[in-house]
């Protein structure tokens, strides 16, 4: 079942986690903007409250609100946390309306200041996941529905406001494929920029996609020109990818390079690829000349890094989390073949809330 609109709760009421600021005031058959309306859509937002009765609003117009909206929060079933040299990851494992589970993530930043500060929010597009990657978690179970938009935002709120996390951004890596969710995404992405809502940039959000042509295509058409993107590659060619990513056989890492370069890339902007690193699988010779050779292709202007991702065993193991001197050599063996790399120190392994990992939600 993909998502396909606004879904009303069980009892009719619109969750306003779903809605733009427009789009809550066209509820009351407002035109134009009206300050009242907006503290009430803010305060949603801000302090978890959505009171009709609670501002300046008139009695009819609060009575409508009252029958048609309402504020829901996933309910937070349980939280697990890491300790770590960064602060503390923590996983949560919400509960939906009709059951269905999706977890998510705080992550910790690396900071230069001794000071913490806000963490990025790993958030879940879809409950599991259609494409079957072999290292990953999230597709173990199957596919069982696409998020909401409500959903979506759901998990930054519930962090925020139930957990009382400080989360400064927002990347789309969890359970799921973003793109194969894509109305559910865009609808979120929308709430999430809204600056009467949750109002974050575009710089401090990010989609990261297995790399869907199409999708990346109608991402780019929406004209969110600051909106960061990655791709997960994983693999130097077309065969290996698709084993290790069957969604990915019959999309030509041509197409795709050549959707890429079509993305904005604005002058600060450096294009991600995700590459995690399987020892024995990924690894071999010729594997960093591959992947240089796609990011020459997919980001024309030079301004490319790697996020090297030490493979995460999850359930059902491929093969042994690389040891520091794979790490070390494939490092290496990428910056010889001219690639900029960073790499990512696992967080939350333990937890089975790293890369690759979610979807164990009993």
């Amino acid at each position: 079942m993909h998502y396909s609109g606004p879904m009303p709760e069980t009892d009719g009421r619109v969750n306003i986690l779903g809605l733009t600021r427009p789009a809550f005031e066209a509820l009351v058959g407002r035109d134009g903007r009206s300050r009242a309306l907006g503290r009430l859509y803010r305060r949603a937002f801000a302090e978890g409250r959505f009171e009709p009765g609670s501002e300046a609003i008139a009695r009819e117009t609060a009575a409508t609100l009252a029958v048609r909206v309402s504020l829901r929060l996933p309910a937070v079933e349980r939280v697990v946390e890491e300790e770590g040299p960064f602060g503390t990851t923590a996983k949560a494992l919400l509960r939906l309306d009709d059951g269905q589970r999706v977890e998510c993530v705080r992550i910790p930043v690396a900071r230069r200041v001794p000071e913490p500060g806000p963490a990025t929010l790993c958030v879940s597009s879809q409950v599991g996941c259609r494409m079957g990657c072999v290292f990953c978690e999230s597709g173990r179970r199957g596919f069982a529905r696409d998020l909401r938009p409500e959903e979506i935002v759901g998990q930054y709120a519930a962090a925020r406001l139930t957990l009382g996390w400080d989360i400064g951004q927002i990347v789309f890596m969890g359970m799921g494929e973003p793109l194969d969710n894509f109305e559910g995404l865009t609808g979120a992405l929308k709430v999430l920029l809204d600056e009467s809502g949750p109002a974050f940039s575009q710089d401090d959000i990010t989609v990261c996609t297995l790399g869907l042509p199409e999708g990346i295509a109608r991402l780019r058409d929406l004209g969110l020109k600051r909106l960061n993107l990655s791709v997960s590659l994983n693999a130097p060619d077309e065969r290996l990818r698709g084993e290790l990513m069957p969604a990915s056989r019959g999309v030509g890492l041509e197409a795709l390079s050549a959707v890429l370069a079509r993305y904005p890339q604005r002058r600060n902007f450096a294009f991600a690829v995700n590459y995690c690193l399987i020892p024995g699988r990924n690894d071999g010779e010729g594997a960093a000349e591959g992947v240089s050779a796609f990011l020459r292709a997919a980001a024309p202007s030079g301004r490319a890094v790697v996020n090297l991702i030490p493979y995460n065993p999850g359930s059902a193991p491929i093969g042994p989390a690389p040891s520091e001197t794979e790490i070390e050599s494939f490092t290496r063996s990428l910056q010889a073949a001219g690639v900029f790399v960073k790499l990512r120190s696992p967080r939350g392994r333990g937890l089975q809330a790293a890369c690759g990992q979610l979807g164990r939600v009993d």
